[in-house]
């Protein structure tokens, strides 16, 4: 991390955490931002779904929920890039504060709630993004919707000649019963009607970290059913052992280093629920190459983070994909696909 980044972060750690993260996305729109390019090599090229990635680190959603920092966000070192969740109308979420860190424990609690500038203001800037990386959407459904699953729809529809991938997301704490939606005859319905909208857009399930077993099973084998294209684990948790920070008590769901356990997990019984068949994207705790790499050699195609870039800044996508390359070299390893999955059982 460069002096100016590193200066950068800690005044940006001196704000409000959402006064913060919004500042950081107006500056990427400036030319004040060192932007690396995207980041690849012969073994950190990735093909899964009908994508094609020139890594495999990927930003998750919520960092740019109304997509207004995708050209730069193209030249920070990701492999892809995931915007949203969309809603079909503007929605303010939840009341502020609303975003909290846990620096102690190198984790964020949020309840933003989908908070979003509504679907149609999206696609207009979608359809104005420039060439580069795959970008995918997340699409939820409004709180006050009276049809979630018709929400969920309407977003893949408006969306789908715009984006490379849309994720249905189902696991959400901070929408009132949205996570009910990831019960097996709801998501089956739910799913249905989003690929049925989907042009050729390959459709992803994102799901909680907060499943038992039984449950993984359920929806792994809906999944597979409906003809989902992959699986991104996890979303947010409502666990907060072990954590130490002051505001470890705050209402909504929890991000970050505290989470890789878990949601690495959960990850591992998907790959053994599905055999290895279904592309899935690990989230959830992502800080340094390692973490990538342990995803990966979990079973995962690609990974995601988010979190760790308030602790270590925007270069950490690129610091990652560099790390992973040479981990893959060292292990005798020539792609990315080679190691997925190597070490399941350890997380079993």
């Amino acid at each position: 991390m460069s002096i100016v980044e590193q200066l950068g972060l800690t005044a940006l750690r001196a704000l409000d955490p959402e006064r913060a993260h919004g500042l950081a996305l107006r500056a990427l729109n400036t030319p004040f931002v060192p932007l690396p390019g995207p980041v690849t090599s012969p073994n950190l090229a990735v093909e899964f779904a009908g994508l094609k990635l020139v890594n495999p680190v990927g930003l998750a959603a919520g960092f740019d929920k109304n997509a207004t920092a995708l050209r730069p966000l193209m030249q920070a070192g990701f492999g892809f890039l995931e915007v949203g969740a969309a809603t079909p109308r503007r929605q303010d979420g939840n009341a502020r504060p609303r975003l909290f860190r846990l620096t102690r424990d190198k984790a964020a609690i949020n309840r933003f709630g989908f908070n979003n500038d509504g679907i149609e203001a999206i696609a207009d800037r979608l359809a104005d993004r420039p060439d580069g990386i795959p970008v995918g959407l997340n699409i939820g459904a409004n709180k006050d919707s009276a049809d979630r699953a018709q929400d969920f729809a309407e977003v893949m529809r408006i969306s789908r000649t715009l984006v490379d991938f849309a994720t249905v997301n189902v696991s959400s704490p901070n929408t009132e019963k949205l996570r009910d939606l990831q019960g097996a005859d709801a998501l089956h319905g739910l799913l249905e009607g989003v690929l049925s909208e989907r042009g050729k857009v390959p459709v992803f399930l994102k799901i909680a970290p907060d499943l038992s077993d039984g449950e993984i099973a359920e929806i792994a084998a809906v999944a597979q059913d409906t003809g989902v294209h992959g699986i991104i684990a996890t979303n947010t948790t409502l666990s907060r052992d072990g954590l130490v920070s002051r505001r470890k008590g705050e209402a909504g769901g929890l991000s970050g280093r505290p989470l890789f356990v878990p949601s690495t997990r959960v990850l591992a019984r998907l790959y053994r629920e599905t055999g290895g068949s279904m592309p899935l994207i690990g989230v959830g705790g992502v800080a340094s190459a390692a973490d990538a790499y342990a995803k990966i050699k979990a079973g995962a195609s690609a990974v995601q983070l988010y979190t760790a870039m308030i602790f270590s800044g925007l270069s950490l996508a690129h610091r990652i994909a560099r790390g992973l390359d040479e981990m893959l070299a060292h292990d005798g390893f020539n792609t990315v696909a080679e190691a997925v999955g190597t070490q399941v059982e350890d997380w079993l």
